[in-house]
């Protein structure tokens, strides 16, 4: 097991927006944050999304789940080769399908094969304990979270990500840990860039709404945003989770919209998925700071101060890096693991107690 002592560990992420591989260097022993490292994107081709999205909604056994597994961790393994110094991988690799209370989790990517490339420790595997044991599986980020706002020492504070799926953490740095009863409350909100990006696909073979120019040059559907918000997801309590394409049906209600009112009306109710997630929080927050590729959208920025009741900004605006802290969360819980820390609790997941993920592989 690790020792209470600061370790530099490499995490890695690849989301459900299908973009690619983020890397991140984190110096921390689980619990605080000292330092933050070097990072790099490692984007996917169109030929690799192409085999990735033919994966989703599969699960082991099939061709199509060998081929994502293939590509995610060829990928990673180029990826993470370029780090120098690191003593412990965190590797989520890339979920096609999630279904707890169902048939559970599923990632793809072995990370036994990543740690022999590496010639490194890798943790991964993060979600399957906390779905076998009643837990959503998601979202994970929210410990990290919680050691961010315990840097920034500020009032209650959500951290939001916009990848494929929105998701938020209500994290309250007061309290000692984040398996504090109260310390920290996390869900999925609904859909945030996985809908945009498919439109885009589909209707115009572009992998997204670069800056929102699309989205802004429409205008939304309200009716629609309000029969998108009926849905059943929106009024369950939280934790709760979401896979990628849990609102199909949000996608076909814009079929008959222009390609720029479709995007608006998608990017629209992103935002008021979000705001239909804070009224579930424990107390109003004192800021939103927002990560994941959907805060350079600046429309989605726009219909979030919008649509929410108090400030919405870039993390960048409290000294941290957007694009990367979904992969310095899996550094971080990668120690944690290590250490038999636990990685979720009944606030972020709805697991019954506070429980450790992952397993962890070693070169031969």
């Amino acid at each position: 097991m690790l020792k209470a002592k600061p370790v530099w560990a490499l995490g890695a992420m690849s989301g459900t927006s299908l973009d690619g591989v983020d890397a991140a260097m984190l110096l921390t022993d689980g619990e605080t944050v000292f330092d933050f490292g070097p990072s790099a994107f490692r984007p996917y081709s169109l030929p690799e999304q192409a085999i990735l999205r033919a994966a989703l909604g599969h699960w082991p056994g099939t061709p199509e789940v060998r081929a994502a597994a293939e590509v995610t961790e060829a990928a990673h393994a180029e990826l993470l080769s370029r780090f120098d110094g690191a003593e412990l991988v965190g590797f989520h690799g890339q979920t096609l399908a999630h279904d707890p209370g169902g048939r559970g989790t599923h990632q793809a990517g072995n990370g036994q094969l990543l740690a022999e490339a590496l010639g490194l420790p890798v943790v991964w595997d993060f979600r399957s304990d906390d779905v076998r044991l009643g837990g959503q599986g998601a979202p994970l980020a929210p410990f990290y979270h919680f050691a961010l706002a315990k840097r920034l020492g500020a009032d209650p504070v959500v951290f939001l990500n916009l990848g494929g799926v929105g998701n938020l953490t209500w994290a309250d740095p007061s309290e000692k840990g984040p398996d504090t009863p109260g310390a920290v409350f996390a869900f999925d909100t609904g859909p945030a860039n996985a809908p945009i990006n498919d439109l885009m696909q589909q209707r115009l073979g572009r992998d997204r709404d670069e800056n929102g120019a699309l989205a802004a040059l429409g205008s939304a559907d309200e009716a629609l945003i309000a029969r998108f918000l009926e849905h059943p997801f929106f009024f369950r309590m939280a934790p709760k989770s979401l896979d990628r394409d849990a609102f199909s049906g949000l996608s076909e209600s814009v079929a008959g919209l222009s390609d720029a009112d479709a995007a608006r009306t998608l990017t629209a109710a992103a935002a008021a998925a979000v705001a239909a997630g804070l009224t579930l929080l424990p107390a109003p927050p004192s800021q939103v700071l927002t990560g994941g590729g959907g805060r350079l959208n600046p429309v989605l920025m726009s219909e979030l101060n919008a649509r929410l009741p108090c400030p919405v900004r870039p993390v960048e605006a409290a000294g941290f890096d957007g694009d990367m802290l979904e992969a310095q969360a899996f550094a971080f819980l990668a120690v944690r693991v290590a250490r038999g820390l636990p990685t979720s609790a009944p606030g972020t997941t709805g697991v019954a107690a506070a429980v450790g993920g992952g397993q962890i592989s070693r070169p031969a």
